[in-house]
């Protein structure tokens, strides 16, 4: 398979197909997962500032939904700059975020009571231009509210994350309806990290990247992030991923 960070062809496509869908003319910065498989998913080499990204656990309850959060905050402790962190309900457990790298000095918390409200300090956060990531904690993304959150992240250059949160089952349908955001994320927990000891091993996700602009869809196993906001594909998911292409060798 080739690369897809080295093809020539291929970036210059994905930076055509960008300016058709609307973004802006000028090359985008992009943050790395450091993880090449990841980073090589992804348009640019990693997740685009300037733009908008959406991030929901893999189920309505509370534990995929505390994986999202915690993927969130390892992106946004990766960034540079404060972060402004708008919510609705005040059951954040901040010692976790601080596990995953984003450390309370760095977070400025905006608390409302209602989404309308939240949507709006995202947005004048976002148009503010003095931050380096700002988090909406939202149940629904109307398109209209989402291309306003996606034109502010391009004016300024931050970077704007929806964490969509369910209060019953039946609103995950909602995150298969069209928005504006440039990346799509589902975060669904699978079993710890094994090891040679009794004990727990690191947390293990299955990140799914549902949607990408001027992209394709994946899937990835990674472990949680470390106290640097960074992930890792876990041996596990590196070995089944070797096992696959000798067979696929074998078989050709």
């Amino acid at each position: 398979m080739a690369n897809h960070a080295l093809n020539p062809v291929l970036t210059e496509l994905r930076e055509r197909i960008g300016q058709l869908e609307g973004g802006p003319q000028r090359a985008r910065q992009v943050l790395p997962f450091g993880v090449a498989d990841v980073d090589r998913a992804l348009p640019g080499g990693g997740l685009a500032f300037g733009a908008l990204h959406e991030v929901a656990g893999g189920g309505g309850g509370t534990v995929d939904g505390a994986a999202a959060a915690l993927f969130v905050a390892g992106i946004a402790a990766r960034s540079r700059g404060k972060v402004l962190w708008c919510m609705t309900r005040p059951d954040l457990f901040f010692p976790a975020v601080a596990q995953a790298g984003l450390h309370p000095d760095r977070v400025v918390f905006c608390e409302s009571d209602r989404e309308e409200e939240a949507l709006s300090a995202m947005e004048e956060g976002l148009s503010f231009g003095g931050l380096a990531a700002v988090v909406g904690e939202l149940v629904r993304l109307p398109m209209n509210a989402s291309r306003r959150l996606q034109l502010a992240a391009e004016k300024t250059g931050a970077m704007g994350i929806v964490l969509r949160r369910w209060r019953r089952q039946n609103e995950a349908s909602d995150y298969g309806q069209p928005t504006a955001s440039t990346t799509r994320w589902r975060i669904s927990t699978l079993p710890s990290e094994r090891l040679p000891v009794a004990g727990l091993g690191r947390a293990r996700w299955l990140a799914e990247l549902m949607r990408v602009k001027a992209g394709e869809c994946a899937e990835f196993e990674i472990g949680a992030p470390d106290a640097k906001g960074r992930i890792c594909l876990l041996p596990t998911a590196i070995d089944r991923a070797d096992q696959t292409a000798r067979r696929r060798s074998l078989a050709g």
